[in-house]
């Protein structure tokens, strides 16, 4: 990771949508070569302090800068150094797969567009479907040829707001074994995302809840940061399982995951499952686990008071 001049930095960025603040007094910097994640639920800012750094929103209060340039007031220079695929990146259905590389290369001025959007064909492995119409790819593709468009101009920085939502997870799987090969080819990367499990593939990530940053770490650093004497049930009786546990005073963080509850014990183990056996809770496992990335963020979220949704 570069030790230079942040790629983005932000000083006590805020932003509000009338009554409604979306922001609040965020200090953020993301270094050069960087997959640095924008992490929380829908709501919590981490679209508009994306559109913020690409210079399609002006901060309310505080500053940004983007490659050292103001994004509003130099975004002329910005936009050609930049790549952004929002939430709803516009492909054109009637416009095959080659039509529209070729499209996003002149609109960014790119020079060699048939060599420029092979290469991209290639990287995203869409070569064999060039010729098919982007209204009939499926919802991978059409994300795989969002993001060769996004980086069809060589981008030294890519924003990717929610770039797999909705996508199956073979698609999910492939997009970032994409974003892995993008930034070895030394792009810095910025993406949001609501999926915790995503976000432990990121080199740092920031939690977003309620419109304020309450962490930043890498992923390794903010599951130690939780604490030790975390366990994993798998119970015959999960609801009946969760009040016994939810009853006792030495268990903490208490959350469900599926079929598993996750919790933070401050006592004896031995103790909890004696308790759930007494209570008729069979006791499938009980074992003790790493706290994953969502059970830090749950964490943080009670701990500063914040909505988590």
């Amino acid at each position: 990771m570069s030790t230079g001049e942040p790629v983005v930095r932000l000083d006590g960025f805020a932003r509000s949508y009338g009554a409604v603040a979306a922001v609040r007094g965020i200090d953020l910097t993301i270094a050069r070569g960087e997959m640095f994640g924008l992490i929380g639920p829908d709501g919590a800012g981490k679209s508009t302090t994306m559109r913020a750094v690409v210079g399609l929103l002006a901060a309310g209060e505080g500053r940004v800068r983007t490659l050292g340039l103001d994004p509003i007031q130099e975004r002329g220079q910005l936009v050609r150094r930049v790549g952004f695929l929002a939430q709803r990146f516009s492909l054109y259905g009637d416009l095959t797969v080659d039509e529209n590389l070729a499209f996003f290369a002149e609109l960014h001025g790119v020079d060699d567009v048939q060599a420029r959007r092979d290469a991209m064909l290639e990287l995203v492995r869409l070569a064999p479907f060039r010729r098919r119409l982007a209204e009939r790819l499926s919802g991978g593709m059409k994300q795989k040829l969002a993001l060769a468009c996004t980086l069809v101009h060589t981008p030294e920085l890519v924003l990717l707001d929610e770039p797999t939502t909705g996508v199956d997870p073979v698609s999910r799987r492939d997009f970032w074994g994409l974003l892995a090969q993008v930034r070895g080819q030394g792009t810095t990367i910025v993406l949001s995302t609501p999926y915790l499990d995503e976000a432990e593939r990121c080199t740092r990530v920031a939690l977003f809840a309620d419109g304020r940053v309450l962490a930043v770490d890498t992923p390794d650093a903010l599951r130690d940061a939780a604490g030790q004497g975390w366990h994993e049930l798998l119970a015959s009786d999960r609801r009946r399982a969760y009040d016994v546990l939810a009853g006792r005073p030495d268990v903490r963080d208490l959350e469900t995951f599926g079929a598993r509850l996750h919790f933070r014990i401050e006592g004896d183990a031995g103790a909890i499952r004696a308790d759930l056996e007494r209570a008729g809770v069979g006791v499938d496992s009980l074992e003790p686990v790493r706290p994953s990335l969502e059970d830090v963020f749950l964490r943080t979220v009670r701990e500063a008071g914040a909505p988590a949704a």
